[in-house]
């Protein structure tokens, strides 16, 4: 597992991404060849070919990233992967005839990005076979020794189970002083001498999954396997790297005061206004073409309003008024009683089924981005009752108005839509991890995943 720019990323995926600038360099290599350049100009670093190379890959691989294809449940299915890729390289090779026409310079004509582009497509696929070949091998993952065999314990099992898309091999589990014994017993291995266990097990990583660790954790056999270079992690924070969420079963309260979470300073923050005023004046102007049909269909549908405001609850549990494209009946809360969308929920209109698979009954959302009530990335804001009710049931769930809410945020590339207090636990899991590793990087790679979840709804209602 690797950590760029305060994001866990997983080595394999990282290894995928390289092997794909490869396979992009040589594709556009190939079309060029065979159309108007020269070897000369190729292999002698050409600027004006250097150029036009790395727009070409820099341009694909962001498409790709885009549409999820360097995360392993989208890569499973063989219909899912050829439509992701046809998709992915279909809006490159718009982008860069946009970029070609903006920028002459940087263009590459038809006769050598079409072959690129279809060489392009083979490579890709042909590098997700293997990927997916060698990604079930335990050879190709960290190899993890448990200690516990409880309840935490027990959520690395069932993780571990599910052999294609976890990015770790369970060596097995060690049961240590009263443990309930939740685990395969299978999976239990002798625990008298954890050191040559780990020689024996070959394992690289130790993780502290003990219900109870009073008196039973080995402190001593840990110090010492730390200095031969075993990693040593505690369940909170091995579920965070291997799963992008925080697992809030596990957590403790210290987490809450010792973790440095958030943006910090205000330059940081001032960076992220910023970057939020330019993003929401960009989309404005660009979805003009989107924004003035949707204008258009709401009205002659019903001749309601065509905005929709609610009270929302923001940074710090304060209240703002959320602005949306009405997508419901205008009576759809007439007793007043706060509700989720049900699937299929009748009180959506035809336009608004529409507006919301789409999500541009969000858009609207960019006025409330452009007056600091919002950003563009960040956990999605509540109601007031609806955040009251999940206070009650949920640990540490107003930790979530820490930040500014968000109109996308990494709950919303992750998870489903919600609709019940489980939902809600499951999509706080990560809201937290976002705020924990917030980094201007991470939402650079959360409006760059919005995309795929805009192209392939998860769920919306």
């Amino acid at each position: 597992m690797a950590r760029v720019l305060n994001l866990h990323v997983p080595a394999p995926l990282l290894a995928l991404a390289a092997l794909d600038a490869v396979i992009l360099y040589v594709s556009i290599t190939i079309g060029l060849l065979v159309s108007y350049s020269s070897i000369t100009s190729i292999f002698h670093n050409d600027f004006d070919v250097l150029t036009k190379e790395f727009i070409f890959i820099s341009i694909n691989l962001l498409m790709m990233f885009s549409m999820g294809l360097y995360q392993r449940q989208y890569l499973t299915s063989t219909f899912d992967l050829l439509s992701r890729i046809t998709v992915a390289l279909g809006l490159a090779f718009v982008v860069l005839t946009i970029l070609f026409y903006l920028l002459p310079f940087t263009r590459i004509w038809i006769s050598a990005l079409a072959p690129s582009m279809v060489l392009a497509a083979i490579g890709g696929i042909a590098s997700r076979a293997l990927f997916l070949r060698l990604a079930v091998l335990s050879s190709f993952k960290h190899r993890i020794l448990v200690l516990g065999t409880g309840r935490q314990a027990e959520r690395i099992e069932q993780i571990d189970n599910d052999s294609l898309t976890n990015r770790f091999f369970c060596v097995g589990f060690v049961e240590m002083g009263r443990s309930s014994g939740m685990v395969a017993p299978s999976k239990v291995l002798p625990s008298s001498d954890l050191i040559g266990l780990c020689e024996r097990t070959k394992a690289d990583v130790i993780v502290l999954a003990l219900d109870e660790r009073r008196g039973v954790l080995p402190i001593e056999s840990l110090l010492s396997l730390r200095l031969k270079g075993v990693r040593v992690l505690d369940i909170s924070s091995f579920l965070e790297q291997e799963t992008g969420r925080l697992e809030i079963e596990s957590m403790r309260p210290s987490w809450l005061a010792l973790s440095d979470t958030g943006p910090k300073g205000r330059i940081e923050r001032a960076i992220k206004r910023g970057f939020d005023i330019v993003v929401a004046l960009a989309l404005l102007i660009g979805a003009l073409p989107v924004t003035i049909p949707t204008v258009i269909a709401i009205f002659a549908e019903d001749r309601g309003p065509i905005f929709y405001r609610q009270e929302r609850v923001g940074l710090g549990g304060r209240q703002f008024k959320l602005l949306k494209f009405r997508s419901m009946q205008v009576d759809a809360e007439r007793d007043g009683i706060a509700r989720w969308a049900a699937l299929n929920d009748p009180r959506v209109t035809i336009v608004g089924n529409v507006i919301r698979k789409l999500r541009i009954d969000e858009i609207p959302q960019v006025y409330n981005v452009l007056r600091g009530e919002m950003s563009f990335v960040g956990p999605r804001p509540e109601r007031l009752s609806i955040v009251n009710q999940l206070a009650q049931d949920i640990p540490f769930y107003q930790y979530r108005h820490s930040v500014k809410p968000g109109i996308t945020g990494w709950a919303q590339i992750n998870y489903p839509y919600g609709a019940s207090v489980q939902d809600a636990i499951e999509k706080l899991k990560y809201d937290l991890y976002y705020i924990k590793n917030y980094s201007l990087f991470l939402d650079l790679v959360i409006l760059a995943q919005t995309l795929r979840v805009v192209l392939w709804p998860q769920g919306a209602r």
